[in-house]
């Protein structure tokens, strides 16, 4: 009889065990899939309308515990010049444009355009992005092309341990995410008339944008963050509470 009394317990343990492995899984695939949701340098919000002026951010996490963020490098796209790109400053930033000759001159509202911005560099002033925390910098640029469906911007991350991490290779199409993807910026068909708006809303004259804009932007890139957090979160306390529970039984079995 007493073996028979014991058969269901040890068959209610052997389930609770799984359940708390199961838990304990399901806790680290969600922190495996939430990582990379907010590790890699991007740009938000990762759509534009066609022929549009539009302000973006360049979201650059650091991804180390021991060193600091001090550069970040932002290559223009060349095969879809743009001419006008604009940062905004950064607190604690120096910022620089560089430009060159385009072997073929666009045109924008009217006027040949010779020469374009390949290059943004932002410098830190002090301790730039510190282990644990990400810094964007947002820059107004325009016109983006009609004639295009996508820009890639290549990125350079450099650590003040001189480590440089290269945000540079393609995504391609129904393959798995490179290691270190280059941002892209999606292009949408345009809505209104070309001249202002794009990913942030409307701009004012002087190619800044309003405050309706800069939230709308904000928001998509915040409530992504958050969302794999919570799942991380969820994940980890549905472990916990099945190990807990497991042990719980198992005291109560053994006295």
């Amino acid at each position: 009889m007493s073996k028979m009394s014991k058969t269901p317990k040890m068959s209610q343990m052997s389930k609770i065990s799984r359940l708390s492995v199961v838990g304990g899984v399901a806790a680290g695939s969600v922190l495996l899939l939430a990582g990379p949701a907010f590790a890699h340098v991007s740009v938000q919000p990762g759509t534009a309308e066609k022929g549009s002026f539009a302000t973006v951010e360049f979201k650059v996490p650091n991804e180390r515990d021991d060193a600091s963020t001090v550069k970040v490098e932002v290559t223009m796209p060349t095969d879809h010049p743009l001419a006008s790109v604009m940062p905004e400053a950064v607190p604690g930033w120096k910022v620089e444009v560089k430009k060159a000759k385009l072997a073929k001159p666009i045109e924008m509202e009217g006027e040949k355009i010779t020469e374009a911005p390949t290059k943004i560099t932002w410098t830190a002033d002090g301790k730039g992005v510190a282990p644990g925390q990400f810094q964007r910098f947002p820059v107004s640029v325009g016109q983006l092309p009609k004639d295009a469906d996508q820009l890639v911007f290549k990125a350079l991350q450099t650590y003040d341990d001189k480590e440089v991490v290269r945000w540079i290779e393609p995504t391609k199409e129904g393959a798995p995410e490179p290691e270190n993807p280059a941002p892209v910026l999606e292009l949408t068909a345009a809505t209104g008339d070309g001249h202002h708006g794009g990913a942030t809303g409307a701009e004012n004259k002087n190619g800044a944008a309003d405050k309706t804009g800069d939230d709308a932007m904000a928001k998509p890139a915040d409530s992504s963050d958050t969302t794999a957090r919570v799942l991380a979160v969820v994940g980890i306390v549905a472990g916990l509470v099945g190990t807990g529970y497991a042990l719980l039984v198992g005291r109560r079995r053994n006295a």
